[in-house]
């Protein structure tokens, strides 16, 4: 590969998929579970950045970084070397029955960096769903009570636990039945399309009220109610941010019932929104934190904090063989810091840069909706009409498949979303590539939809 390919990302030199990709593509489906989503056709060899370059050769322009995942970019030499290092001295021990320095020191910094001035310990896991799991089952457990409220839209995991909280998609729960018992859902704060036909300014919170107003008073008692479980800014429900008072208006509501307070924070966590934690912005302290994506640039691991009082189920009660390992643990320590000295910062410039580029380009294509998001935790929300508002999901998946064959990775969220959680190391320079691809979609889509 020449400098000056470099210098092109994305380039696209073969038909997509290309003949390799086309190989493994066949293998993969003959071997792999189908339940795979698999959106696109793209069969990955290597990545470092923001640019991922396939098995033919072809580079694209990485603005999903492994589903906001690879914070500090792909395979960053920070990353990969202290991995290295690690490796050589120690790969597994078991953080359950063991004690090494890697997960006691991202405990503390973990429980450091937590908002709020209480006292906190961490639980860790693999991944986002477990340390949703843990959440629950420490709620449970530190209450005494049985059940939990989540929302719609909201997106916590797929296995049983914290499939039972999601409300994203039905296909990811069809088939599963009976689920964990316990669980209601309440609507989210949705302002673009308020689920209780409010108009925002005028609601007083309306979807935070009919909890108590409804759920409180038809179906569920708040004194048997452990915890409210939601996510600070909704991921795969299509990147949507609340307005501040219903964060604020919902803790309220937990602290007069006696409710522990779950932030899941597993998508928007870890610097993603300018801020450690996307609650930041919303002023609250959570009682419960779930992290995982974005913690460890790409190796897996989660955690779970809670203030040390919550914390007090005893030895036993939970454990994780592989959570906590050391390689990911150092991972998590070295992507903190690179978050610290200045990707959280970039995050929120790019940001703001990216935002205005994209909402400029509202103006100009009918067919966007909504802009909104905070960091590089943004979306665009198409619509068939923006007076009615009514989702373009069709519209919306030919978009992101013909970014694919430009040369731009995206993903979907919601019904009608496109998300943009590129990692935190791009530059306004890739922002401007990324909106300049989506422009000539839109042009595009729209002369198809046109024609039609």
């Amino acid at each position: 590969m020449t400098y000056q390919e470099l210098l092109q990302v994305p380039l696209i030199k073969t038909s997509l998929p290309g003949p390799k990709a086309s190989r493994l593509i066949a293998q993969d489906e003959e071997f792999t579970s189908p339940s795979y989503t698999r959106f696109y056709p793209l069969v990955v060899n290597r990545a470092w950045g923001a640019t991922i370059e396939d098995v033919d050769g072809n580079l694209f322009l990485d603005f999903t970084s492994g589903i906001a995942v690879c914070s500090t970019g792909h395979c960053h030499p920070r990353i990969v070397e202290v991995i290295k290092k690690q490796a050589e001295m120690l790969l597994h021990m078991s953080g359950t029955d063991f004690y090494y320095e890697p997960q006691a020191n991202l405990a503390k910094k973990l429980a450091t960096l937590a908002p709020g001035i209480s006292a906190k310990k961490v639980f860790f896991s693999n991944s986002g769903t477990e340390s949703v799991e843990a959440a629950f089952k420490l709620a449970r457990y530190h209450t005494g009570r049985k059940q939990i409220i989540s929302f719609f839209g909201g997106f916590h995991g797929r296995t049983m636990g914290s499939l039972s909280l999601t409300a994203s998609k039905n296909i990811q729960r069809r088939g599963f039945d009976p689920l964990i018992p316990g669980v209601s859902h309440a609507p989210f704060g949705n302002c673009y399309r308020c689920p209780v036909n409010k108009v925002y300014g005028t609601c007083q919170t309306a979807c935070v009220e009919s909890i108590e107003k409804q759920l409180f008073r038809h179906t569920v008692s708040p004194d048997e109610v452990a915890a409210f479980i939601v996510e600070p800014i909704q991921g795969e429900g299509g990147y949507v941010v609340p307005p501040i008072e219903f964060h604020r208006n919902l803790k309220t509501l937990a602290e007069k019932h006696g409710i522990l307070y779950i932030a899941d924070e597993v998508q928007s966590g870890m610097g993603r929104t300018g801020k450690m934690f996307a609650i930041e912005h919303f002023g609250i302290e959570p009682d419960i934190i779930c992290l995982a994506k974005g913690i460890a640039s790409g190796m897996p691991l989660g955690a779970m904090i809670a203030k040390s009082e919550i914390m007090d189920w005893p030895k036993g009660s939970h454990a994780s063989t592989f959570g906590g390992n050391p390689v990911a643990c150092v991972a998590a320590l070295e992507t903190i810091t690179l978050l610290e000295e200045g990707l959280m910062d970039n995050a929120r410039k790019v940001g703001q840069f990216m935002f205005d580029l994209l909402d400029a380009l509202k103006d100009k294509h009918s067919l966007i909706g909504d802009v909104r998001g905070k960091g590089l935790m943004l979306a665009i929300d198409l619509v068939k009409d923006r007076d009615g508002r009514e989702p373009a999901s069709r519209e919306r998946d030919a978009v992101v498949q013909a970014c694919f064959k430009k040369g731009l990775l995206l993903l979907g969220c919601g019904v009608s979303g496109i998300r943009f959680c590129p990692p935190l190391v791009i530059r306004e320079r890739d922002a401007k590539t990324a909106v300049r691809i989506l422009d000539e979609v839109l042009s595009e889509i729209t002369g198809w939809i046109d024609d039609k």
